[in-house]
């Protein structure tokens, strides 16, 4: 597994991520949420934040399933899912994971055919990488 690139906008990100919490950045004066983390808002150019807790539910709202060639680290797992997840409580965001069968499980454990655009999905945490698991009906 590869490590995220970590900057001082978006630690925060990967500290609550790792105690198994989905945060989002918010400005603090006019409130809208923000991602990727950034020092200034895009809406009203406060340089005022806070980090905002999330359900971590959401919806898959596209996915790819990579094969090789690929960066060696994943080229051995290839083909998995990536998927982009858009928050439920924080629509207007939408974070990048893997759909997986359970925390921690290998990213080729949810079959590519079960995988629908609009399938509902939960954060889950391992190693303080967010991933995806289905909702169950």
């Amino acid at each position: 597994m590869l490590s995220p690139v970590i900057d001082t906008d978006g630690a925060p990100f990967w500290r609550y991520a790792a105690r198994g919490e989905l945060r989002v950045q918010a400005c603090a004066d006019c409130g809208e949420v923000r991602f990727p983390p950034r020092p200034c808002c895009p809406h009203c150019q406060s340089f005022a934040s806070q980090w905002r807790a999330v359900s971590g539910r959401g919806r898959v709202w596209s996915y790819v399933v990579p094969h090789p060639p690929l960066l060696p680290g994943y080229a051995e797992q290839a083909p998995y899912n990536v998927v982009v997840v858009e928050l439920e409580d924080a629509p207007r965001i939408r974070l990048v994971g893997n759909l997986v069968s359970g925390a921690g499980a290998p990213l080729d454990s949810v079959d590519s055919d079960r995988i629908r655009i609009g399938a509902r999905v939960q954060a889950v945490f391992c190693d303080g990488l967010p991933q995806w698991v289905l909702e169950r009906p």
